[in-house]
């Protein structure tokens, strides 16, 4: 784990136009967007504030002392599970006087240092890293800069942020379970290449008991977390020799394509032939034409945790927390009952 490294001080633009030797108005023109200046000034002035950290504060000097901005971080922020997420968490920091803004950070990880200097010059009150794959370079730097942050499912080995987990471990352990009471012995999990701390927990604690049960788990990993890969998952593990009887898939989302696939393109009855068992109770998981067993995050706690740690005063916002939830398991008709 990397060390704390004591907050970087408040670099002024007074400071950058010292070293840049040009005038405290050229430092405000420098960055901003069609202002006159010459280019030799700019890339002086830019050379300047990079060497000292300087970060624009777009903020009127008045909320120098609290911007009440919070930023969320947020990858793959248009499936089911993590736009319910973010609408969670916004709705839940704009009842306690916050304001929130999304910085989307796409794959391949294009972007990286203008989303990371959005939340540096905004000076926010805190940053909250959804689970997903930005690099830690975004979490070390923010740091750094003195800002509380918080990390949702994330396994960074950085000292300084707060984290928010699921217990991964005892859901996997549940799902097992249901499958093996079930009658279920030829297992397999469904997942993506992702590599997010949330889908690696759950899928290896799963092979894990399995195997100390004397049980093989096949696995598909397909590219991306979409209901895409839950149709090839199925493909893949249904067009060999020892097809599945239970399938631990690592979201909602990879589930529904799963079962999809499983009976219109395999013909297979979900539960009889095959039980599945999902993570994140989507809203389609309580469609009809799913009704998926499978586990619910609290996120309305996860949220209320959010805000109570970015609202207390009188901590240091650096001293590291760690606060794990636990996912409602919820029995619907996708595994036989044992």
């Amino acid at each position: 784990m990397e060390p704390i490294k004591p907050p970087k001080a408040f670099v002024s633009a007074k400071q950058v136009a010292e070293r840049a030797k040009v005038s405290r108005s050229a430092v405000s023109r420098a960055f901003t967007p069609g202002a006159s200046i010459s280019e030799d000034k700019r890339r002086r002035i830019l050379r300047a504030s990079e060497e000292l950290g300087y970060h624009v504060n777009h903020l009127a000097r008045g909320l120098s002392r609290s911007s009440g901005i919070v930023c969320l971080i947020v990858a793959d922020g248009d499936t089911p599970y993590q736009a319910r997420l973010v609408r969670t968490l916004i709705e839940h920091l704009q009842n306690s006087g916050k304001v929130s803004m999304v910085l989307s950070v796409s794959r391949p990880l294009e972007g990286i240092e203008q989303t990371l200097r959005q939340t540096l010059n905004y000076r926010a009150d805190a940053t909250v890293v959804l689970s997903g794959t930005p690099p830690h370079a975004i979490i070390r730097t923010c740091l750094d800069s003195g800002q509380r942050m918080i990390l949702i499912n994330r396994d960074d080995r950085l000292a300084g942020p707060h984290h928010i987990d699921l217990d991964n471990a005892a859901a996997a352990k549940t799902a097992l379970h249901a499958l093996c009471r079930a009658g279920c012995r030829k297992l397999a999990v469904v997942t993506s290449e992702a590599g997010t701390a949330s889908l690696l927990a759950r899928e290896q604690a799963f092979r894990a008991l399995a195997h100390e049960q004397g049980l093989d788990v096949l696995v598909s990993r397909k590219r991306r977390t979409s209901y895409e890969s839950g149709t090839e998952g199925a493909r893949t593990l249904f067009a060999g020799a020892s097809r599945p009887d239970g399938v631990f898939c690592t979201t909602d989302l990879i589930a529904c394509g799963f079962m999809d696939a499983a009976r219109h393109e395999f013909r297979l009855d979900v539960p009889e032939q095959v039980c599945v068992v999902g993570f994140d109770d989507i809203e389609q998981a309580g469609w009809a034409s799913y009704r998926l067993t499978t586990f619910a995050p609290p996120i309305d706690k996860l949220a209320a945790r959010v805000v109570e740690l970015v609202t207390t005063e009188g901590e240091d916002p650096r001293a590291p927390v760690r606060t794990t939830f636990e996912a409602d398991f919820i029995w619907r008709d996708t595994v036989r009952p044992g």
